[in-house]
């Protein structure tokens, strides 16, 4: 039976140089794993035919149109529990996994059996793969990622392996959105019952563009459905008023300009 699976979504504007090292850092992974690639609609040819070329333990799913990353992930948690995966990570297609991530999430993961996701440090990097000397440590135990997510995510999505019940307990991804479809499977999981936890190594190398400033920013509409959305979770999780002030200040912050979103993201993350 098979046992660690690895999401790898990909779309139309992903870059091929990024692709390229995002999959041969899993494929380089000190256990093995098997990668499962989604693509999300039409890709370039140049990435398609590099895709179709990888030698390795890889599967490759293709879907016709672009439904956005929830709708992918969740057809890829359906193939791997279809497959008998018990344990499903994920990475985006301009990431670089560390060489030990799958290892030490999966030797967490069977030391501690009530754990259902598991996340870890991750380290920033540029566009042309350079540090920028930041890295990013999550809580580890699963009351302190409680409370944490009274202010912000408490795992970095690219960065999690999942046992499958995990979604059998929490549901999967809520396909109508687009974007936050991680802090809704974060709530989700809380509200079910999940147990949370990060390593604290380092496992991820996330590449921070001027584009991933510029996503930050979805307009009035787009906030306002984020601050609605995180005053109900504030209400379901019996987190104290405070968190509400925390989520008017992420209002804020989503409707600024990029200068400014760069300059909170700094304190922030």
């Amino acid at each position: 039976m098979n046992s660690i699976a690895c999401l790898l979504p990909v779309y139309l504007n992903d870059l091929p140089q990024y692709v390229d090292k995002a999959i041969e850092s899993l494929l380089k992974q000190t256990v093995k794993v098997d990668l499962i690639i989604l693509c999300d609609g039409p890709i370039a040819s140049e990435l398609e035919q590099k895709l179709c070329n990888i030698q390795g333990h890889v599967n490759m799913l293709k879907f016709p149109t672009n439904r956005g990353l929830a709708a992918v992930l969740n057809d890829g948690i359906r193939y791997c529990i279809q497959q008998g995966y018990e344990f499903i990570a994920r990475m985006d297609a301009d990431d670089i996994a560390l060489p030990h991530r799958i290892e030490k999430q999966i030797n967490f993961l069977v030391n501690h059996p009530e754990v259902d996701v598991v996340g870890g440090a991750i380290e920033e990097i540029d566009e042309q793969g350079n540090p920028k000397n930041k890295t990013i440590h999550y809580p580890l135990t699963h009351q302190d990622c409680y409370r944490f997510f009274s202010k912000r995510d408490p795992l970095a999505h690219p960065a999690v392996m999942f046992r499958k019940r995990f979604f059998e307990k929490a549901g999967w991804y809520n396909e109508k959105y687009r974007k936050n479809q991680d802090t809704q499977l974060w709530y989700q999981g809380f509200k079910n019952g999940c147990i949370f936890a990060n390593l604290p190594d380092v496992i991820l190398q996330f590449r921070v563009s001027d584009a991933f400033y510029k996503s930050r920013r979805g307009g009035w509409r787009r906030a306002l459905q984020m601050l609605k959305d995180r005053i109900k979770i504030n209400k379901d999780l019996n987190y104290s008023p405070i968190a509400n002030v925390y989520a008017l200040g992420m209002f804020f912050i989503t409707i600024a300009p990029t200068f400014v979103r760069r300059w909170a993201y700094k304190f922030l993350r």
